[in-house]
């Protein structure tokens, strides 16, 4: 039976630019990376949620420059932010997402501009707005959650989006339902997250933001606990500097002032040691993780995916094969078109394939 053709605008807001693409079905017609002009984003407003006007005008300008009208689409998608732990799926974007994209807590993530541009967009062409698989997808089950305090609970914040859109793919190049396998997926980019993917459901998976797992070329993942209060207590730190190297200025920048995987390459291949043995050991660490989450579904492993930025590197990805060939078959999609798996959690939606979930 064929489907009816459905066209479907996809917005990824980013800190200075805003990813848009229009797609009709499966086909791609046109992507823009909007780079916004610096102050552009700064004079609309003191706080990111007040920018949200100005990159609308610029989607719209998008769909004008590629000669697309807004009262053609049959939905928008917005990149979901930092909402409360959800199941994945594909959201509406109803009045209480809205409430929440809005807090102050939510809104220091430039990724919950997707769900306001789309809400917006959907009213002005009178179109569905959805999100899709935002950060704060949250499937663990209850055993993952314990932390070994009682006062601290593990939360599920990770690369959610490409995450489960590697995971699909994976399962279609083996001829099989991302719903009836078992993956370990690891995305790798400023932030790594290493999921263990049961049945459609990630139920364990190292907090990607705020310090589990491996170190990644931002962040400075897990940490021996006591050094770090230590370093809190020292009177050497503030408060914004240690949340810093957890967020952002930790990891392999910390240690070889860079946070591209080229330029640390680069700086190896100029005989530099130090640089050699950090990007040896966040392979090490990312290894170490794909094994643990591998251990969470009882070493009964369809296939370990990798994706992500840094899988673009075959020099990096060569140092993590060696250690985890014998856990299942290696495969690897860098990158992550996250437009393209926006539009696609959307298109699942319009042809009845997935119910829309409701926040």
């Amino acid at each position: 039976m064929e489907h009816a053709s459905f066209l479907i605008l996809a917005v990824n807001p980013g800190s200075t630019s805003t990813k848009a693409g229009v797609f009709r079905d499966e086909e791609e017609l046109a992507a823009s990376v909007i780079r916004h002009r610096p102050g552009e984003l700064a004079s609309a407003g003191r706080g990111l949620l007040d920018q949200y006007g100005a990159r609308v005008s610029a989607v719209t300008a998008m769909l004008d420059d590629h000669g697309i009208s807004g009262a053609d689409l049959s939905a928008v998608v917005g990149r979901g932010g930092l909402l409360r732990p959800i199941p994945s799926g594909t959201y509406i974007v109803n009045d209480a997402m809205m409430r929440d994209l809005e807090d102050k807590k939510a809104s220091s993530h430039a990724s919950t501009l997707g769900g306001i541009i789309a809400r917006e967009m959907g009213e002005k062409y009178g179109i569905p707005a959805y999100i899709v698989d935002p950060v704060s997808v949250d499937e663990m089950e209850p055993v993952a959650r314990i932390s070994g305090i009682p006062m601290i609970e593990r939360r599920s914040t990770f690369h959610a989006l490409n995450a489960k859109a590697a995971a699909r793919a994976c399962a279609a190049d083996l001829g099989m339902r991302y719903e009836d396998g078992r993956f370990v997926v690891a995305h790798m980019g400023g932030g790594i997250s290493v999921g263990a993917h049961r049945y459609g459901r990630v139920i364990d998976v190292n907090n990607a933001l705020y310090g589990e797992g491996p170190f990644s070329p931002e962040r400075c993942g897990a940490l021996p606990a006591e050094d770090v209060i230590r370093m809190c207590y020292s009177g050497q730190y503030t408060e914004d500097e240690m949340i810093g190297f957890v967020t952002g200025r930790g990891g392999m920048i910390s240690y070889i002032g860079v946070n591209d995987m080229r330029a640390a390459y680069e700086m190896i291949d100029g005989g530099d040691a130090r640089a050699r043995l950090v990007v040896e050991a966040m392979a090490y660490q990312i290894s170490k993780e794909i094994g643990a989450m591998a251990s969470v579904l009882g070493f009964d492993v369809d296939a370990t995916v990798l994706t992500g930025g840094i899988a673009h590197s075959r020099r990096f990805t060569d140092e993590i094969e060696p250690r985890v060939r014998g856990v299942a078959p290696l495969m690897i999609y860098p990158g992550e078109d996250e437009l393209r798996s926006l539009a696609m959690g959307a298109l699942r939606v319009l042809r009845g394939e997935e119910a829309p979930a409701s926040y």
